[in-house]
């Protein structure tokens, strides 16, 4: 009998990582505190927030203006998370499954180098973000979203992966993880100021349609994304920029550092 092509075992592998439970499996679980609960991909991270008023022309990177003021990160933070163990449990082989991700999102934080303006670490004491990974796809007329994250502030959060996302190639986990980190750090997508507009968004740097930030064959990371947002935090954290067009930058630890229990 021939043996199977290395390359053929290893993708059998890394789809056995991502099988659900089948509903016996769920069942005898549920005494533990198990709950339920195209082309076109979707980020959902800019579908929420607060209208503005008072729109100002725009000058270059997005940043999110959605508050009234546009939320940084302080200087030298770090971000604890974890993993929403309610939703790896649906998973057959869930230390497998949170293993993979781990090594996603240390390759997309090693793509951001040291543009990153704050630190992670996953620690479930206090923790400041979950990451939750879904067990069905959330799809509409205009697509299915592969991920949502959150903006910069002292609440708690959850970075939410869908099925969909695991389906594309490496690569685009990758740079879907990327993105969902420009979003952490404080960015908008590429198109928000047109199609966003009701969550207000300020420019700085080169906007550029090859953008992390933007979707399809144009999300691509740039030393434009990379420099833009490493010199946005460097001159606020020095307190060369204050505003960007008339809205101030406002400082923000992560919940952990809020000293709540």
């Amino acid at each position: 009998m021939s043996k199977k092509p290395t390359s053929q075992k290893k993708d059998a592998a890394h789809k056995a990582v991502f099988i659900l439970k089948d509903k016996d499996e769920l069942v005898k679980d549920k005494g533990s505190g198990v709950h339920h609960y195209g082309d076109s991909f979707i980020c959902a991270t800019d579908g929420s927030g607060h209208a503005t008023p008072g729109n100002k022309s725009p000058l270059e990177i997005l940043v999110d203006a959605s508050e009234g003021f546009i939320p940084l990160w302080a200087k030298n933070q770090v971000l604890r998370w974890t993993f929403d163990e309610l939703s790896v449990s649906y998973f057959k082989h869930p230390e497998a499954l949170k293993n993979y991700v781990r090594e996603l999102l240390g390759e997309a934080l090693l793509h951001w180098g040291d543009a990153a303006p704050i630190r992670f670490s996953e620690n479930a004491d206090n923790s400041d973000f979950q990451i939750d990974l879904r067990q069905s796809d959330n799809c509409n007329a205009h697509g299915c979203v592969l991920a949502s994250a959150f903006f910069p502030d002292s609440g708690r959060h959850q970075l939410v992966v869908y099925p969909k996302m695991f389906g594309l190639r490496r690569k685009e986990q990758v740079e879907t993880m990327m993105h969902e980190l420009g979003h952490v750090f404080g960015l908008r997508h590429f198109f928000a100021k047109i199609s966003e507009a009701a969550w207000p968004a300020k420019i700085f740097g080169d906007h550029k349609p090859f953008s992390i930030m933007n979707y399809g064959s144009k999300s691509v990371l740039t030393h434009e994304d990379k420099r833009d947002l490493k010199e946005l935090y460097e001159m606020a954290w020095r307190g060369d920029l204050i505003e960007i067009n008339g809205t101030r930058i406002h400082f923000v630890t992560p919940f952990h550092a809020m000293g709540i229990t």
